[in-house]
């Protein structure tokens, strides 16, 4: 199977009307993604032009004033794969997770300002924590450890 990429015109494209993602958060880290490395993700649409996955990097790209867009044609999907990929390909993400300190020395070997994208910068992290994230003495001598997850990055620290 050969995946062909073709441009078309950001004009050309539609969103599709009954997008369940509210995608306007991340916009502008998708558009700096955009200036800093390329449009290297096509956008999936179908024989419509209607997008099939790629609603972000399309508000990206029509917000930075791009002509042209790369773009596969779904045309090999039936009508219901396409509304199931539309799902799927936003989902399968939610299943991923961070190997925080493998994260955190890939971090440490990138000049990049990566706060753009949504990482923290572990300097200036601060964090939300107060009385009722911790536990008493005699809640740590019954159960020996508690375990907390920092509602920033979401680490997990035993106490």
């Amino acid at each position: 199977m050969s995946i062909e990429v073709k441009m078309f015109k950001t004009s050309e494209i539609k969103p599709y009307k009954n997008n369940p993602r509210n995608n306007d958060d991340a916009v502008n880290p998708v558009m700096e993604s955009i200036k800093q490395f390329g449009f290297k993700v096509p956008i999936v649409i179908d024989k419509n032009n209607v997008v099939v996955a790629g609603h972000t990097r399309l508000k990206a790209a029509i917000k930075l004033k791009l002509a042209e867009v790369p773009c596969i044609v779904a045309d090999d999907l039936t009508e219901e794969q396409i509304n199931a990929f539309r799902l799927a390909d936003n989902k399968v993400s939610e299943f991923a997770t961070w190997d925080f300190e493998l994260l955190d020395i890939e971090l440490d070997n990138i000049a990049i300002d990566m706060t753009n994208f949504g990482f923290l910068n572990k300097n200036s992290i601060e964090l939300d924590i107060n009385d009722d994230d911790f536990i008493s003495d005699t809640e740590i001598t019954k159960n020996k450890t508690k375990k907390i997850v920092c509602p920033h990055c979401g680490k997990e620290f035993e106490m």
